[in-house]
């Protein structure tokens, strides 16, 4: 009956855009992290999958919140409320008593010790009892298969919702790397206003979102082309409906304001590196984790932009939740965890 395994062991990636737990090595829950709540009463509506599809199409009763915004806790209690219903998704355990949670929960290597405590505070209300943190970089690098604790270089760059985190990796540390706030969310605010100016049509996040996924490109020139996108919108200047066809040549037209920057932070940490962890790069090559990995060509830009190899992690969008997995498993044999902060 399970009655002495009181103890469950959770690996998290909260991320901006989707929250993954991991138990006994099996991604159990994958959800938006989003969260829906009754304005009156403050009860919670839906979480996950279900809340999203109530996002921008809800009645003035219900609300839906996104509680983390460029990596880090905005909504405390929504934070909370939404932990609390994921992790209820996991509890299968037919124990007498409600198990302990002991929980490795990755976050961005920019953190401050503020934003730190705001995640260790919502897992312990949520009813965690040990918890664990892990970088992002870090979470990312293990989930890529890297050997993170030789003694050599090797380095990762994790695009996610809200930030956007590149690191060089030595000896089971983190030796330079650098946080920025440009990923998934700001790439679909992009095309929000690339749509909204050159076409006069308003469209959702959601619409967006379902753009940058079929179609999103960060050069101009693909080997093989996405089939145009077809989007219908209220006109803005008379509210009639426009249907235009977006191709994928626009949205690296629309995404190529942020991508710089992208470039910017790479070329900083590259110059910040020693020179003998270049010289491994060099061989080794950069991993790209995180949903952004996944926009079209962005390896083949990047690549000819530092002249390095770039290399697409396998499954990008579970690397983090793979490598903290990892890390929950061996959380006494790596020292890079932090507990207590």
């Amino acid at each position: 009956m399970g009655f002495f395994s009181l103890t469950q062991e959770l690996a998290i990636d909260l991320g901006t855009a989707n929250t993954l737990i991991i138990y006994n090595g099996k991604v159990v829950v994958d959800e938006p992290s989003i969260v829906a709540l009754d304005v009156h009463t403050g009860k919670v509506m839906a979480i996950g999958q279900q809340a999203r599809q109530m996002h921008e199409r809800t009645n003035p009763n219900i609300k839906t919140i996104r509680p983390l915004k460029d990596g880090v806790i905005a909504d405390f209690s929504a934070t909370e409320l939404m932990l609390r219903g994921l992790i209820k998704k996991v509890r299968t355990t037919s124990s007498m008593f409600a198990p302990s949670l002991c929980m490795v929960i990755c976050i961005p290597s920019g953190s401050t010790n503020v934003e730190i405590r705001a995640v260790r505070d919502s897992a312990e209300h949520a009813g965690g009892r040990d918890i664990y943190m892990i970088f992002e970089p870090m979470a990312a690098a293990l989930g890529a298969g890297l050997d993170v604790e030789a003694p050599e270089g090797n380095m990762v760059i994790d695009i996610g919702g809200g930030t956007s985190e590149i690191a060089c990796i030595s000896l089971g540390g983190i030796v330079c790397s650098e946080s920025i706030n440009v990923a998934g969310d700001v790439f679909t605010a992009d095309i929000q206003n690339y749509v909204r100016q050159q076409h006069n049509i308003r469209i959702g996040e959601r619409t967006a979102e379902d753009i940058k996924c079929a179609i999103g490109a960060a050069v101009s020139e693909l080997d093989e082309e996405p089939e145009d996108y077809v989007i219908t919108g209220p006109n803005m200047l008379t509210a009639l409906p426009q249907t235009v066809t977006l191709s994928y040549n626009e949205i690296a037209y629309a995404l190529e304001k942020s991508l710089v920057k992208l470039d910017a932070a790479l070329m900083k940490v590259l110059e910040a590196m020693p020179p003998e962890l270049y010289a491994d790069i060099v061989k080794n090559g950069i991993y790209l984790a995180g949903g952004g990995a996944l926009i079209k060509g962005l390896d083949k830009r990047l690549s000819n932009k530092c002249g390095l190899p770039v290399h697409i992690a396998e499954d990008p969008l579970r690397a983090i939740a793979r490598g903290t997995g990892i890390a929950m498993k061996n959380r006494d044999k790596f020292s890079f965890l932090m507990r207590g902060i």
